[in-house]
């Protein structure tokens, strides 16, 4: 499994600053690449996403952003543009082609160097490097400050990062995802409704709070502000923009099987979906598969995650 470039003609690449704990990952989509997204968080940082409207004159993205650096990494995807543009990539305006690249981004100031975000070159780094092998997952691209469980603040938190899986449905259609988790709430796993990464009970303990227990019985937290979980979904089954967006909808019930809490006032939760190809099934169908390998790939991203900064990951 290659995760999220298991769909044919989707490529990843990632920019890391290891020592800054930041960086942006690019999914590009190749031609025709149909377009949806779902806002489900109430902390958003994003661009260019009313191009993913089913009224909005584009038809046709090339590519998806995910950044670090709080609302400064969404400059990133401005580097993502001048280098697909150089591609001869975009949208045909006549005078000048112009990159599609909805973008969204997430908070990883409070890890790393707060003055240390991506930018233009890092986004042009992440084109440069996009691939369509194996998908890199953990400590890398948008999931390099990752991190989960902060009801108590950074101190009690755990690492988390990128993850990325695939699956294939029963007459041949992939459906995959790319996640980077870097939520307020607990990562649960939906198969045993144990928490496998969170909000711990000290700062040197490898015991869980439980952050929605803890918050449904008035327990004071000092919850950290800055959090998201963004995740792109994609699929070789073609899709017009109402139900590709529709299949970000259908996607994001992965998170919200995996993260708890979710969707909060402090998470900028995003989804987005991708339709390329010509494969034929029910939206229904897709979108069962997308909550389903969203959810794996939620999971992946926290098992994958390395300590650093001080952040206990369960990757090393």
């Amino acid at each position: 499994m290659k995760g999220l470039t298991d769909v044919p003609g989707i490529r990843v690449g990632h920019a890391t600053n290891a020592d800054a704990h930041t960086g942006c990952t690019v999914i590009l989509c190749g031609p025709e690449a149909v377009g949806g997204v779902d806002v489900r968080g109430s902390a958003t940082g994003s661009s260019e996403l009313d191009t993913l409207d089913p009224g909005h004159v584009t038809q046709f993205i090339d590519a998806i952003v995910l950044s670090g650096g709080s609302a400064f990494g969404l400059e990133a995807a401005c580097g993502v543009r001048r280098a697909l543009e150089k591609m001869g990539v975009g949208f045909n305006t006549g005078v000048a082609r112009v990159p599609i690249a909805p973008s969204a981004i997430l908070f990883d100031l409070g890890i790393g160097k707060p003055d240390v975000r991506p930018g233009l070159e890092m986004g042009a780094t992440a084109v440069a490097a996009a691939s369509d092998g194996p998908v890199v997952e953990g400590n890398v691209g948008a999931g390099t400050g990752c991190t989960v469980g902060k009801l108590f603040g950074m101190k009690q938190a755990m690492k988390a990062g990128i993850g990325s899986a695939s699956l294939t449905l029963g007459n041949g259609a992939v459906v995959a995802a790319l996640v980077a988790v870097n939520a307020l709430g607990d990562v649960i796993d939906p198969e045993t409704g144990k928490v496998v990464a969170g909000a711990r009970k000290s700062a040197e303990s490898r015991e869980f709070v439980g952050s929605a227990a803890a918050m449904r019985h008035g327990v004071a937290g000092q919850p950290f502000r800055g959090n998201t979980t963004l995740a792109v979904v994609a699929t070789n089954v073609k899709l017009d923009k109402v139900q590709t967006n529709k299949l970000a909808a259908l996607a994001s019930i992965g998170v919200a099987r995996t993260i708890s809490p979710v969707n909060t006032m402090a998470d900028g939760d995003i989804t987005f979906a991708i339709s390329v190809g010509k494969e034929k099934a029910s939206i229904d169908a897709v979108g069962v598969a997308a909550s389903e390998v969203l959810a794996m790939a939620v999971l992946r991203a926290v098992r994958n995650a390395r300590s650093a900064a001080g952040v206990p990951g369960l990757g090393g």
